[in-house]
């Protein structure tokens, strides 16, 4: 893989999380390119091996997947078995590659013609997440085992180094990110995972994080965990949790004066808050959000100059299947075209 220098740049840029509900492939890849940051699409409607949790077990040791169930779990005993197979491939880039069989989309994504692009995005399930959402039988998390926990941070930084080689040889500006759902449940006393562990392991991940390094999630954190990481890129979903973010003002700061971007995820997806919004009430939303910003010594033009604009989360639950999430796509156009047009 190439050794990446790739300064990103803000200017209201759109771009989105990668799950999508369509199950129609085309239609997924055809709305994930119309963004100013085209991402490959992961489709779990068209098959589980997409599911963000079951397409990144692939090689890992002591995973068992049930495709009739539509579950992922863990045995520590197949771990120890499969390990002897998994560990002469350690320094294969290719055995850490996404096959066809786990994704229909990735590698047609990187025979698009994307010169038009400036940055092109990848993404996986993080290493915080993917440890605490699997479990064995006995309900106990992967993390949890001291001696699993750190193939899962090196495993994963694996699958993201090979993910971007392939992408790099397609597009200069390629990077990745990785979605984190899981790091909201650190804070929380029922974790046996607590964050003072996580932010050790996490500062060590993101020393191997291939090229610029985004972390996105939907849930509320302590953001300040998140913002005094060395992040390049922080994706949240400011829809729901911008009035707890806008507080964390002087760890926004120290990012955004690092250099950083912050990809504001506003448009909704869901269909019943989708009905309740229109361009004006996004647009004002922000505004209020970044005039907060401005006040406590933020200057906006600096937060606009280093932003992105996304919609607010993934959305599979939707009755009308991907028709919220076209139009919230949509939606997200005209809101960026707005603020692009006063940069």
């Amino acid at each position: 893989m190439k050794e990446i220098d790739l300064k990103l740049e803000g200017d209201c840029r759109t771009t989105a999380m990668g799950i999508m509900p369509h199950r129609d492939a085309d239609q997924a890849l055809e709305l994930a390119l119309s963004l100013d940051i085209p991402f490959w699409p992961q489709l779990p409607k068209v098959s589980f091996l997409e599911d963000m949790y079951a397409q990144v077990s692939e090689h890992f040791p002591g995973i068992i997947l049930d495709m009739d169930r539509r579950v992922v779990s863990f045995s520590i005993d197949k771990f120890y078995e499969d390990f002897e197979e998994y560990m002469p491939h350690w320094e294969e880039e290719e055995f850490f590659r996404l096959s066809p069989e786990y994704s229909v989309v990735f590698h047609r994504f990187l025979e698009q013609d994307l010169s038009q692009y400036k940055y092109i995005r990848g993404q996986s399930i993080g290493p915080v997440s993917y440890g605490l959402k699997i479990l064995d039988e006995n309900n106990k998390p992967m993390i949890y085992y001291e001696e699993v926990r750190q193939i899962v941070f090196d495993f994963v930084a694996k699958k993201l180094k090979a993910q971007l080689g392939e992408m790099q040889e397609a597009h200069p500006g390629a990077f990745v990110w990785v979605d984190e759902p899981g790091l909201e449940m650190i804070f929380m006393a029922i974790s046996g995972y607590t964050s003072e562990r996580a932010k050790e392991d996490y500062l060590s991940f993101l020393e191997y994080f291939p090229g610029p390094r985004g972390v996105h999630l939907c849930g509320n954190p302590d953001w300040s965990f998140l913002l005094q990481m060395e992040l390049d890129v922080l994706s949240l979903d400011v829809l729901a949790q911008g009035h707890i973010f806008s507080r964390y003002s002087e760890e926004v700061r120290a990012f955004l004066d690092r250099g950083g971007i912050i990809s504001w995820g506003i448009t909704p997806t869901l269909s019943e808050e989708f009905e309740q919004e229109n361009v004006q009430s996004m647009i004002d939303m922000l505004e209020g959000l970044w005039e907060s910003l401005d006040r406590q010594g933020i200057p906006r033009e600096q937060i606009l100059k280093q932003a992105w604009l996304a919609p607010a989360r993934c959305c599979l639950v939707n009755q009308d299947g991907e028709e919220t999430v076209t139009k919230s796509f949509r939606l997200l156009q005209e809101v960026a075209d707005h603020f692009k047009g006063i940069l």
